[in-house]
């Protein structure tokens, strides 16, 4: 059950916004729809949606537009639909803040099985419902969802600190790409690797004091990562 979670949906196609209300209506989610991206940051104001779906071309402000203004101030999750499936187009979606990318034509399905994966959050990371994680330089506080560092809190989306409490909770251990895909993301994202480093590219952006020479999130060349807390 979905338990009556607010979707946005933003998309300048008719069609689209009428099959993905009727959709996810079906499914007991309360939908809104909008066709432009200023009318979606009003409603993001008036209404606190707990998931935005949004298209990537659209006039006046786009999509990826959308997703910086939306991320300036609020860790909404967000699923960007587009007819482009090409690599560098969902690096682009995810880099500007998105949460996961689906390509057009969709089944309704896998929106469905991406939009539950998406607002799952912290427990598809593993983490506990209570309680914090204390290690090294960091402090993670499972039920605020709240990241410190050496005392300062850091802003992070729900798909970055799923990541962190997922780093935070192996720390010294080799992770592999597959590995860490499947336990953020879910099991059919094990094959998308862009995710993985456009969001550890994001996290250390965040995190680290030089990110060109990571001191907290290491790479394992061809294998994955390797998360060092600090002292």
């Amino acid at each position: 059950m979905s338990e009556n979670k607010k979707i946005l949906v933003v998309d300048d196609e008719p069609q689209i916004t009428r099959v993905l209300r009727r959709g996810l209506t079906m499914h007991r989610y309360d939908v809104r729809t909008t066709a432009d991206g200023e009318a979606a940051l009003d409603l993001l104001r008036d209404w606190s949606p707990d998931l935005v779906i949004t298209d990537l071309s659209m006039p006046n402000m786009g999509g990826l537009e959308l997703c910086r203004r939306v991320r300036a101030n609020s860790n909404v999750p967000i699923i960007v639909l587009s007819v482009k499936g090409d690599e560098p187009a969902k690096v682009a979606a995810l880099d500007a803040g998105a949460d996961d990318y689906v390509t057009k034509p969709f089944g309704m399905d896998e929106l469905l099985a991406r939009i539950r994966a998406t607002l799952r959050r912290a427990p598809a990371a593993g983490a506990e419902a209570a309680g914090s994680v204390e290690i090294g330089d960091f402090r993670i506080d499972l039920e605020g969802h709240t990241v410190t560092l050496k005392e300062t809190e850091i802003h992070l989306t729900p798909k970055e600190y799923d990541l962190m409490v997922y780093l935070a909770k192996h720390p010294g251990k080799v992770l592999t790409h597959r590995a860490l895909l499947g336990a953020v993301w879910g099991g059919d994202y094990t094959e998308q690797t862009e995710y993985l480093r456009v969001f550890i590219g994001q996290l250390r952006k965040k995190i680290e004091p030089t990110p060109s020479k990571p001191h907290y999130i290491l790479t394992e060349p061809w294998i994955g990562y390797r998360f060092n807390p600090g002292e």
